[in-house]
This record gives C-alpha cells, sequence and structure tokens, in this order.
C-alpha cells in the first residue's frame, strides 16, 4: 500500500551488501550525524482509475449501430430487408447503450461531486444541444416556427433527459427490494396512458426505464458469463432467428413499437396490447443485447479509445443526417434507396461517427459536454 513521505520516517538502513572495511584495532568509530529530516511533500495524487476496454468497445460499437440505423431511416421505404434489418437494430442498439449506462451509474448517490457531475455531463449538454437541434431545424429546414423548448426534446436530446431522470432516482432502485419488476409494472402502465403527453418525453423515459434498472442490478460476473463461447455460438443462431422473424413481421409491425415514444392507445392499438408488447420487446432486447456483448472484443482494439468519445458521436451524428435531409440529398440521389446506395449510406455514417467519437473532437467539445464549471458549486462539491 502507498504511504506519503513525512516528517517522522527514518532514513533508510545501509545495504548488507555495502558495508565498510572492518575497522582496526584502536580506531574509534565516528559517530554518525543524525538524518536530515525529509521534506514534508504533499500527498502524490491517485492514479487515474484504468479504463476496461471491453466497455469501451461496447459503448463505440453500440454508437456506431445507432447512427448507421438513423441513417437508414430515409432511404430504407420499399424494402423489406432493409426494414427488417432496421428492427432487428432498434430492438437492441439503444436497451444496451442504456443497459451500460445504468451499470456505471450504479454508485450515483446524490452526494455533491456527483451532482455535479450529473449537471455538468447531462444537463448542460441536453440545453446546449436540445437549443442548437432547434435553432438548425429552424434556419437549416427554412421552419421559422420551430420552438426553442427545454420541456419537449426534440430528435434525439430525449436521451439526455432521460439519462438524468433515471440517474437522480438511482438512490430509490439501489433501495428498492425488486427495483426491475416494478420498473416494468412501470414501463407497462406507461404504454396504457395516452394522456402522458410529450414533456420530457416521458413515455420513452418510462418504458426505456427497465434495461437502465437492469443495468443497475448487474456485477462484473454477470458480463464474464456473456462473455462465454457458448454464449458467443447460441447468438449466431439468435441472430439468424431474429432476422427471419423481422423478415417476415417488417410489413405486420408498427415501428412505434422500437421508439417507445407512444402508448399503446395512441399508435392504434389496444390498450392491453401495450402490456404483452412492453414484456415481448424486453425480453427480445435483453436476448438480442446478450448476443451482441458476446461478440464484443475484450481486448484492446484501434477502435477502443473511441469509447471515451461516445456522448460526441450521439450528440453530433444526427446533424449530418438531419442536415442531408433537409438538403434534400436523398430525394435528388434516389439511387441511394438502392441496395448500393444504402450500403454506401451505411459506410458514410459509420465513418463519420467514428471520426465524432476522437480525441480532438472530445477535446473541442470539452467545454459543453464536460464543462468545469466550479464557479457555480461550493468546493466541496469541485473535488471530484
Amino acid at each position: 500500500m502507498f504511504h506519503a513521505p513525512n516528517v517522522f520516517q527514518r532514513a533508510p538502513l545501509p545495504s548488507a551488501t555495502r558495508e565498510s572495511e572492518p575497522r582496526r584495532r584502536g580506531t574509534k568509530t565516528a559517530t554518525a550525524a543524525p538524518p536530515a529530516p525529509v521534506a514534508n511533500k504533499p500527498p502524490a495524487a491517485a492514479p487515474a482509475k484504468k479504463r476496461d476496454a471491453y466497455f469501451d468497445n461496447v459503448k463505440y460499437l453500440a454508437i456506431v449501430l445507432v447512427a448507421v440505423a438513423h441513417s437508414w431511416e430515409p432511404v430504407m421505404d420499399g424494402s423489406r430487408t432493409a426494414r427488417a434489418l432496421y428492427m432487428v437494430a432498434y430492438t437492441f442498439h439503444m436497451p444496451a447503450f442504456i443497459i451500460i449506462s445504468g451499470y456505471f451509474s450504479r454508485s450515483f448517490d446524490m452526494s455533491a461531486a456527483k451532482v455535479k457531475r450529473l449537471v455538468t455531463g447531462v444537463a448542460v449538454p441536453y440545453v446546449v444541444f436540445e437549443t442548437a437541434y432547434s435553432l438548425f431545424k429552424r434556419y437549416a429546414d427554412d421552419s421559422p416556427d420551430q420552438p426553442i423548448s427545454l420541456t419537449d426534446p426534440w430528435y434525439l436530446t430525449w436521451f439526455l433527459v432521460a439519462l438524468f431522470i433515471w440517474r437522480i432516482t438511482t438512490p430509490l432502485w439501489q433501495a428498492l427490494r425488486h427495483p426491475l419488476p416494478v420498473a416494468l409494472v412501470i414501463a407497462v402502465l406507461a404504454s396504457f396512458s395516452p394522456a402522458i403527453g410529450d414533456d420530457l418525453d416521458l413515455q420513452r423515459v418510462l418504458q426505456f426505464l427497465p434495461f437502465f434498472v437492469l443495468g443497475l442490478r448487474l456485477k462484473p460476473e454477470h458480463f464474464q458469463l456473456v462473455r462465454r463461447r457458448e454464449v458467443r455460438m447460441l447468438a449466431l443462431p439468435l441472430f439468424a432467428g431474429a432476422l427471419l422473424f423481422a423478415y417476415w413481421a417488417a410489413p405486420r409491425m408498427q415501428l412505434g413499437w422500437f421508439y417507445r415514444s407512444n402508448s399503446a392507445p395512441e399508435m392504434g392499438a389496444p390498450w392491453w396490447s401495450g402490456a404483452v408488447m412492453t414484456l415481448a420487446m424486453f425480453g427480445c432486447a435483453l436476448l438480442l443485447t446478450i448476443g451482441f456483448l458476446s461478440w464484443v472484443p475484450r481486448r484492446h482494439m484501434w477502435f477502443t479509445v473511441l469509447g471515451a468519445g461516445t456522448i460526441c458521436g450521439y450528440l453530433l451524428h444526427g446533424f449530418l443526417i438531419k442536415g442531408a435531409e433537409y438538403a434534400g440529398v436523398f430525394d435528388t440521389y434516389a439511387w441511394l434507396s438502392t441496395p448500393g446506395g444504402r450500403v454506401l449510406v451505411s459506410l458514410v455514417a459509420a465513418g463519420a461517427v467514428t471520426l465524432m467519437c476522437t480525441p480532438p473532437v472530445r477535446r473541442v467539445l470539452r467545454p459543453v459536454t464536460e464543462p468545469d464549471m466550479n464557479w457555480a458549486f461550493r468546493r466541496a462539491a469541485s473535488r471530484l
């Protein structure tokens, strides 16, 4: 264990291999001078916590799936295969991201330092990017009536609102005896009610809640189980079966079930179907997430460093996709809706979000994604 030096430490004894010559008979031995006092040095800073390559790989690959799936939306009409791939990706990419977010929120305890980090890392980026996206739509899409409303998240920013609410309620979920069943009941009840409205996108907050709570309950050994060889082998027929089922369901199933932004009655379905679909979608998302996690590399890869910048990739890639829509790119170049065009769109989205996660981009965006803001908090909260 490391101990900081202090003035009461003794000087080290000389090594046994470096003894002085034998004393001659009658020669007096000089009295050794007392050791000089050691300067009182400040304690060394604690080493930074080492990042886990596996989880950085998970975050990067999940954000690539998110960006690619978003890029398919303007070009998948008319293609049953593209719609099936989109449905499979949407079944698990956000649940996987939310589960990992919950896993890394386990230590949130409403302490001053944690609250400061929540404000600077979630609330401030939400205010900045909700404003930026609203202004972008107003001027790039020629929509002068587009409001700037912090209570009605637009496009990607709903996740920041959800993460703020989920994380601030973490102590409650940690205190409950059976938090996951409670979260599932809340999600089911939300799917019944069309009266929740659009404020803070609460439908999504409540319907995705079970995945965050599940992440809170996970332990490192659970991820060790997921990464076993037999799980990886089972994941292959699992994804093959999911793709076949999605191909069958593509013309029959509403995409609203994947977005979780509306209740069952709002989608024209009977109220009781909300319970069936909420539980079924949770089970399917969990199985596909396990399959996805089992194939994520454990070792350090070329893209591992990008896992630390996924918040930048998430918040920036929407400008690229929406900008292309506003500019009429997908209407002008109809061939982008062909199989080859979809491959190109996917590669462009994956490459763009990769660049957006790089350290230089993260450094440029740090004032809005990781602001210091010591001026706004008391000294105790600033000791992170």
